[in-house]
């Protein structure tokens, strides 16, 4: 007798290799952010009626697409589809991610998100309101940034209070990177993130085209900048409730996350994660 190890039929519990898994369905919806396999196209759905969306990616840019198989979610394919007559949609938030119904109140933070102005402040508060509520962080105002170390050492950052800052115009030998750079290696160097826009004032941080225009006009150096903005606008611009009065029209036209540029977007999601992690 021989020891037969393999059995007598080596294929008798070969099962036969299946096809490729099934791509799930996907039920189409705004905000969702896609990749179309055939042409790397990255965006979020910003409209979709008879078979048919149109994805806007960061630079604003708007291309049009069918909906079914072709698609990618977080690196995974992904089939769209219409939704069901009477589904219940997914609630998103003006940030696109998912809103939170059922949380109760919760307690604010000892971090907290600094901002330079109370536009910088409303802005934020519009788009990232909900989910700032939910994590229970609070964001304040510095009117600037001049007296930025002063104003850390008041808060008084360290382990378990973190300071995340948002500063306008920060770029490569502005004053503003000079103040970073300076708390960057500060005392409270551990504790604080100090992370900027490259933008002369967070009005530009909206997408010009939500105001009709391609670009924000360019305001000559030694005009104050918002009153600049106004005349090349053609809106009143003499007092400081004529510059309220602009801001209020700018804010109005923003309702998501989508009307925003994306040097701001990443800076503010930066900020959240970093004061609640």
């Amino acid at each position: 007798m021989s020891d037969d190890r393999y059995g007598s039929d080596v294929l008798a519990n070969f099962r036969q290799q299946r096809g490729p898994a099934p791509v799930p369905a996907l039920v189409v919806e705004k905000g969702l952010v896609l990749e179309e396999t055939g042409t790397g196209f990255v965006g979020a759905i910003i409209s979709y009626a008879n078979g048919l969306i149109e994805l806007e990616d960061r630079k604003g840019a708007v291309r049009t697409f069918s909906l079914g198989a072709g698609f990618l979610v977080d690196g995974k394919a992904v089939t769209l589809v219409k939704p069901t007559p009477g589904a219940a949609p997914v609630l998103r938030s003006a940030s696109g991610s998912v809103a939170v119904t059922d949380h109760t109140a919760r307690v604010a933070l000892p971090s907290r998100i600094f901002v330079e102005g109370r536009h910088d402040a409303e802005l934020v508060e519009k788009v990232w309101g909900h989910d700032l509520r939910v994590e229970g962080v609070v964001v304040e105002y510095l009117g600037g940034i001049d007296d930025l170390e002063a104003s850390l050492a008041e808060f008084g950052p360290g382990p378990g209070r973190k300071a995340g800052v948002l500063v306008d115009h920060l770029v490569a030998g502005s004053k503003e990177s000079r103040i970073a750079d300076a708390v960057g290696v500060g005392r409270y160097r551990e504790h604080v993130l100090v992370v900027g826009h490259p933008y002369i004032d967070v009005w530009q941080a909206v997408k010009p085209q939500r105001l009709g225009l391609a670009a924000w006009p360019v305001i000559p150096r030694g005009t104050e900048w918002k009153h600049g903005i106004c005349a090349a606008l053609g809106w009143p611009h003499e007092s400081q409730a004529d510059i309220a009065r602009a801001w209020q029209r700018i804010l109005g036209r923003v309702e998501s996350y989508a009307d925003l540029e994306p040097a701001l977007l990443g800076r503010v999601e930066q900020l959240i994660d970093f004061v609640t992690a």
